[in-house]
């Protein structure tokens, strides 16, 4: 039982990493070679879809790996502790740093955006970098704790 909660686990993380790669990496760099309008709109959508989906694997990868920390504890969960710390302060980031940002983005046209919507999204941009390293290093100690 254990083994599976681990390959699962790590598995649900690093495809989390994998997407947050993706829209680091693919999407936004897509996304801003488009014209100005398109540009925005496509953030936007990009901004409710993840928006929504994200929130719920983010906890839902906590939820994990705390049960694994739990249940493997005789085990010695060092990296998996420290995993975990990194995705809570993964989701404290998002809390307080991208969330707001992306909140403000989702609701954007064209007609009603402000005059810096590209440094809000530059800056959201950046923090996004500095979160997909902590999840990041949070994947590479599960994956670790698991071989």
């Amino acid at each position: 039982m254990l083994n599976a909660l681990e390959v699962v686990t790590t598995v649900v993380v690093g495809v989390m990493v994998g997407v947050e790669f993706a829209v680091a990496f693919v999407m936004n760099p897509i996304l801003n070679a488009l014209p100005e309008d398109s540009r925005q709109l496509g953030h936007a959508h990009g901004g409710r879809m993840l928006g929504a989906v994200m929130p719920v694997w983010y906890i839902g990868s906590l939820v994990l790996v705390a049960i694994w920390a739990a249940v493997g504890w005789h085990h010695g969960t060092g990296l998996v502790v420290t995993a975990g710390a990194l995705l809570i302060l993964s989701v404290v980031m998002s809390i307080l740093l991208l969330v707001p940002i992306n909140n403000r983005n989702k609701t954007w046209t064209p007609e009603n955006r402000p005059e810096d919507w590209k440094e809000q999204t530059q800056r959201w941009l950046r923090w996004h970098y500095v979160r997909l390293a902590v999840i990041g290093a949070a994947f590479a100690l599960l994956a670790t704790a698991l071989v």
